[in-house]
């Protein structure tokens, strides 16, 4: 029997990590959001790797930056089903919330931890949970 620990392990080595950084450069164009503040999202690789994920030439992507997409691509689609405007779906990080103290979701997304990309979703998650 796996853990919960063993099977994520297990999950995220089945990732194609070229197609996930595709998938997040998509979503973080379809937010308009800058090089800097994806990086952080990405969980601060150097600016060579950034660059080079960007430019689809993958090279060790760790479990972590794996997991930070994963977020992000929860995200994504969460929003996606609240709102069907995507433009309001999309712009949806950039405005205020009494949830997060006023921040913008992206502002408590970009603090740098994991657990920020994750409170975010558990936010949408529960906004999206009379529809589940």
């Amino acid at each position: 029997m796996l853990t919960g620990e063993t099977k994520e392990r297990a999950t995220l080595s089945e990732v194609d990590p070229v197609a996930a950084l595709k998938g997040f450069f998509h979503i973080i164009d379809a937010w308009r959001i800058g090089a800097e503040d994806a990086r952080i999202l990405l969980g601060s690789p150097p600016e060579r790797t950034y660059y080079a994920w960007r430019a689809g030439n993958s090279v060790r992507v760790p479990a972590d930056t794996l997991r930070r997409i994963g977020y992000v691509a929860g995200i994504y689609k969460v929003l996606q089903i609240l709102y069907s405007d995507p433009r309001l779906a999309d712009g949806w990080l950039q405005r205020p919330s009494r949830a997060f103290g006023e921040q913008t979701p992206l502002q408590r997304m970009r603090a740098g931890d994991v657990t920020d990309l994750a409170a975010v979703r558990s936010y949408l998650d529960a906004a999206r949970a009379p529809w589940s």
